[in-house]
């Protein structure tokens, strides 16, 4: 793509932000990438947990932020929970041992992509989320990157023209 495609959406409370990954996830195909952004209790694991309840996920959908990788087999897909935050180093990306994560059955969530500087395949979606200037909620700030993140951006943007 030639240049990025974005999406601001206004996120009021904790429903809206899992409802935005529920519309993310039918869209989301082996191989892609995702980015989130923002910084602690935003809400980035609750777009994660929309998202993978969307696709079937029932058990606990947890930070990834101590065991740095949570792991959801669905179906013949596989998703990946990664987040990077008590990375002090770019270089520990090395000894994780996590490249092995991005494949083409897989479907990574990265929280604190920034902590592995430019070590990451490209994201296809970049998730920004921030809390409200506004006193309430949180605002997303959605990217595409890729044709790949494109579908997912139209999806989203469709998804929340509709009313629930």
């Amino acid at each position: 793509m030639s240049s990025d495609l974005e999406l601001n959406l206004h996120l009021p409370d904790a429903g809206a932000t899992e409802r935005c990954g529920a519309l993310l996830a039918p869209s989301l195909a082996g191989r892609m990438v995702v980015t989130l952004h923002g910084d602690l209790g935003v809400g980035k694991t609750t777009l994660v947990r929309g998202l993978l309840r969307a696709r079937g996920v029932t058990g606990r959908v947890k930070s990834p932020s101590y065991g740095l990788v949570e792991h959801y087999p669905i179906s013949s897909l596989y998703f990946y929970h990664i987040d990077f935050y008590r990375f002090t180093d770019s270089a520990e990306w090395e000894n994780a041992g996590l490249a092995e994560c991005f494949r083409d059955d897989s479907v990574c969530l990265i929280e604190w992509p920034e902590r592995v500087a430019g070590l990451l395949p490209a994201p296809d979606l970049a998730l920004d989320l921030a809390h409200s200037a506004q006193g309430g909620g949180r605002e997303l700030r959605a990217r595409a990157l890729s044709a790949a993140g494109e579908r997912c951006l139209n999806a989203l943007a469709a998804g929340m023209q509709t009313p629930r």
